[in-house]
């Protein structure tokens, strides 16, 4: 059955997701006041969410400082929260691995315990992520839910352990958290993903302002979903997917991270000579990640929305026009 909402809260509502959430539910969801919590002195709050500043009430919070976590609880009294906020750069987290685990598992920590202690009873989305599986067995692909996880990097660890509370809290006081387990999608406000790396490098080699563009590992196979997808289906998992329970939401078209960067080249102004580049290479890198998203298709008879070359064409052209605009 369908759960209706009068008031979502988002951590994280400024970041690249949270912001496209936060516009599908303005956009979609009438009825439903959007509530989020920003780090401290937030650089991304302006940009991205100047598009629906005025429809939402936001809270400057350190998901690290309990206290605070607490009182926005106690002020807004949640039905669904969206637990979006942590350290997501994958690349960055073998650089800087207790930064990464400390701050994921302890806002996650401090929000479940000061939703307890608030005495509130909402139902929680907790995003997690494919990168749980880590390197996956051939022949567990499509990776399905109960595939083992094995994380290779710290953020993933951070995740599944994420994950694991979110279980653990469900079992432990009742809690009514769903999570799901995002494969990759393509998101214009996130610079360190590679689709969007390489369409902002594209766009500034067209305008002359970048030689060439740099990778690192092209092997890796991924299937894309569109941003905007992957935010309605976290509005429908809370919506219909059961408590407990985790579910794998993804898009349907697989590729290569070297067969995306070809046509990106295809669509592209002008020449983009491309090199590999060792800093952009992971330790430990997982190259097979294609979900099986049954169990989800199932429970909320949700697909997605947006063609493959619409999503190409709307990242490409976001970067067009920020670059354009004197953005680097």
């Amino acid at each position: 059955m369908k759960r209706p909402f009068k008031r979502a809260l988002i951590t994280g509502i400024a970041g690249s997701g949270g912001s496209y959430l936060a516009e599908h539910i303005i956009q979609h969801c009438q009825g439903t006041e959007v509530h989020g919590i920003l780090r401290w002195h937030s650089t991304t709050a302006q940009n991205n969410l100047a598009n629906i500043a005025s429809q939402i009430k936001t809270y400057e919070c350190d998901l690290n400082d309990f206290a605070s976590v607490f009182n926005v609880m106690r002020r807004v009294k949640p039905d669904v929260i969206f637990h979006l906020a942590a350290y997501a750069n994958v690349r960055a987290s073998f650089d800087n691995p207790n930064a990464v685990l400390s701050n994921n598992i302890l806002a996650t920590s401090n929000l479940f315990e000061a939703i307890r202690a608030a005495e509130i009873d909402p139902i929680i989305q907790l995003c997690s992520t494919s990168e749980v599986y880590g390197q996956v067995d051939p022949k567990d692909v499509p990776i399905k839910e109960e595939a083992p996880m094995k994380p290779s990097s710290p953020y993933a660890v951070s995740k599944v352990a994420q994950d694991l509370l979110g279980f653990c809290y469900f079992r432990s006081y009742g809690m009514k958290i769903i999570r799901t387990r995002m494969f990759a999608y393509f998101n214009p406000r996130r610079r360190d993903l590679f689709a969007t790396s390489f369409a902002r490098q594209v766009a500034l080699i067209e305008t002359g302002k970048q030689k060439e563009l740099v990778h690192g590992n092209l092997d890796s196979i991924r299937t894309m979903i569109d941003v905007r997808d992957a935010m309605e289906a976290y509005w429908v998992a809370t919506q219909y997917c059961e408590p407990g329970e985790a579910y794998n939401i993804g898009g349907t078209t697989s590729i290569s991270v070297g067969e995306f960067l070809d046509l990106l080249k295809k669509e592209s102004r002008s020449p983009i000579p491309s090199r590999v580049d060792p800093a952009l290479l992971r330790p430990a890198d997982v190259t097979l990640q294609i979900p099986d998203t049954t169990k989800f298709s199932k429970m909320t008879g949700w697909k997605p929305k947006y063609e493959f070359k619409e999503s190409v064409h709307h990242l490409l052209e976001y970067w067009r026009e920020r670059i354009s605009a004197g953005e680097a």
